[in-house]
């Protein structure tokens, strides 16, 4: 018997627009007994058919959506169909040229996987399972996955507080194949990078900035640098590549900060690289007690907020961060300013450089507003799933 999940009234429109979450909020009623990862049919309360999904009891995300389709349930040859169009995406985007050798093959929702994370670092991929709809269903996606990119190994990596979030029980391993080097040298069209897939940060490192390090190279010839939360040095280095006099990275990880050394010798910039081991709020009020200042100040902090219940903290965070970095900011010079929490929406970032602007009596002009890199696509359905923001900012 098909086991049938049913909204209550008035729920129903997000999910006919193909949102792919279903909170448990929404839900009147199931009909059968479903257990962790089996498919379930969601109906609106009147039982007009809307989506075929995936059942967890344990998240609040109580059905993710998958198929729209009421002939097209989800079996095998319906997951290799989603696998293939992603990648033939990719390989629009990146063919066989080897100016980039590391990008992201699978973008959870955005290519209709939700809750299914697929990096590919030279022969390698990095699997990452955020939802039980797709982690039950492991054995046979890393199958299709051997099957359609022929790596030479797959390596599992799990996201801090999965279980609470999805009661998954998975840890990071080899899956299959070969282990990658440590590191692995990957490569971004004239930069080159290292990763530890095993247990670097993310899936290995931070492929969604790749095209916003390259954009940067534009405005920073003959400048002075500051590059806070610099993790690998991705910024800062490509900073140094396209031009600019020197650069100061600071990260509080002296794992990170000894990454971006490596990297910095690799890509022929070291002699201009120098970096600080600190807490990014401190090192910005220490640097504007002394008086420094800068042509150029990169903010790329880590996630603020996981929850709504800390958005507002998180933006006050995000408010004290980039008023320490136009502090030390000449005039005229340039911040770049990120945040990847996907809670923080582009209308309340935008809303929080212009309080900066104000409070600091300093006009901030929006140059560019950039996000994620193609590979990391967005899918209009979901536009939670947009989470990357990167904005390129004239400060006078």
């Amino acid at each position: 018997m098909t086991v049938a999940v049913t909204l209550k009234p008035r729920h129903a429109l997000p999910f006919f627009k193909h949102h792919p979450w279903v909170f448990a909020g929404a839900i009147r009623d199931v009909r059968g007994d479903p257990q962790p990862g089996d498919e379930v049919e969601l109906r609106s309360h009147e039982g007009e058919f809307i989506a075929h999904g995936v059942f967890n009891p344990h998240s609040q995300i109580r059905v993710r959506l998958f198929s729209w389709d009421e002939a097209a349930p989800l079996d095998r040859e319906f997951w290799k169909a989603r696998l293939q169009s992603a990648l033939q995406l990719r390989l629009g985007l990146f063919g066989d040229a080897g100016d980039v050798t590391a990008y992201r093959l699978i973008n959870s929702e955005a290519d209709g996987m939700s809750g299914l994370t697929v990096d590919r670092y030279d022969r390698w991929l990095s699997v990452q399972f955020t939802s039980l709809a797709l982690a039950s269903r492991r054995d046979m996606l890393i199958e299709l996955l051997r099957e359609l990119t022929q790596p030479a190994g797959i390596i599992l990596r799990t996201e801090k507080g999965i279980h609470a979030a999805e009661g998954l029980e998975i840890s990071d391993g080899l899956l299959w194949g070969e282990p990658p080097p440590r590191p692995l040298i990957f490569r971004e069209h004239e930069l080159q990078w290292e990763a530890d897939l095993t247990e670097g940060q993310k899936t290995g490192g931070y492929l969604d900035q790749r095209d916003n390090h390259r954009a940067l190279q534009r405005y920073v010839a003959g400048h002075r640098v500051l590059d806070v939360f610099c993790y690998a040095g991705g910024f800062g280095i490509a900073a140094l590549a396209g031009g600019a006099k020197e650069v100061l990275a600071i990260d509080s990880s002296e794992g990170a900060l000894q990454i971006a050394q490596r990297n910095a010798e690799r890509n022929g910039v070291a002699e201009r690289w120098r970096a600080e081991r600190s807490d990014g709020f401190k090192a910005l009020e220490k640097l504007r007690d002394a008086g420094e200042r800068f042509d150029t100040v990169v903010l790329d902090p880590p996630k603020l907020t996981r929850t709504r219940a800390a958005l507002k903290q998180a933006l006050r965070a995000y408010h004290s961060l980039n008023q320490l970095a136009v502090s030390v900011l000449k005039p005229g010079g340039l911040l770049v300013t990120c945040s990847c929490s996907g809670l923080v929406t582009r209308e309340d970032f935008e809303q929080m450089l212009s309080d900066v602007a104000i409070q600091s009596g300093r006009d901030i002009r929006i140059l560019e507003a950039r996000g994620a890199a193609p590979d990391h696509p967005i899918s209009p359905f979901c536009p939670e799933n947009d989470y990357l923001k990167c904005y390129f900012c004239h400060v006078a």
